[in-house]
């Protein structure tokens, strides 16, 4: 009767000694990414019956394979904790560097005035040879009522900005001195910004210099139909 008596006592210990510890493990697909871009954890857990992230941001998600995307830059500490049935738990940690996108904000100033211009096409090429005969366009957008526009995870690389708008143009600059147009090269992760200097015209080729004409009658015809 005395050895029945010890087995229940020792019984619940040799229970709870046995019961299922989790062991969390995860990895991303991504541990440096940019600023809206999705990153993809692979959950390797096992003896886990429930999960919970947290993302170091103030997001949570409990599914077994998330997705999640950052919206500002930094260094943010996901934590995986992995639940047992009984309730024991186990954590494992991974940090994530997110970085601002390369952007490039274009701000368009009339030459004399320095007032901005609303509404004027900005165009990105490649290089000089592009920007004269209007081919491999990279980007196209239009400036807000601060005369700025912005291009977001574009290379880290120099272009040849095309303003157009109804009484504006930056083609007689470009014959000046080609730096009116040509940005610096890109820094990667970074806001590189350009002031793309226009002149003012009248809204007929004719006001705006001695460059080929040929060739600006041509951008005007284009960006006309556009419109």
């Amino acid at each position: 009767m005395k050895k029945l008596y010890l087995l229940f006592l020792v019984l619940p210990l040799i229970i709870t000694s046995c019961e299922i510890t989790p062991n969390a493990f995860f990895y991303s697909n991504k541990v440096d990414a940019n600023v809206g871009e999705k990153i993809f954890f692979t959950n390797d857990s096992y003896n886990a019956t429930g999960y919970e992230w947290d993302f170091g941001d103030g997001s949570y998600s409990t599914a077994v394979n998330p997705v999640h995307t950052y919206n500002s830059s930094g260094s943010f500490q996901v934590v995986l904790t992995a639940f047992a049935k009984r309730g024991n738990t186990n954590k494992a940690y991974q940090t994530i560097n997110i970085l601002m996108p390369t952007t490039l904000e274009v701000e368009v100033l009339e030459y004399y005035g320095e007032l901005p211009v609303r509404n004027a096409s900005v165009i990105l090429y490649p290089t000089l040879r592009d920007w004269d005969a209007e081919t491999n366009m990279i980007s196209e957008a239009f400036t807000n009522s601060n005369g700025k526009v912005v291009f977001t995870n574009v290379g880290e690389y120099v272009y040849y900005i095309d303003v157009w708008e109804a009484s504006h143009n930056n083609y007689t600059l470009r014959d000046e001195d080609v730096a009116f147009i040509r940005t610096q090269q890109l820094v990667l992760n970074k806001v590189n910004r350009f002031v793309a200097w226009v002149d003012y015209v009248s809204g007929t080729k004719s006001t705006t210099g001695t460059r080929d004409r040929t060739m600006v009658i041509r951008k005007l015809e284009r960006k006309l139909s556009d419109k």
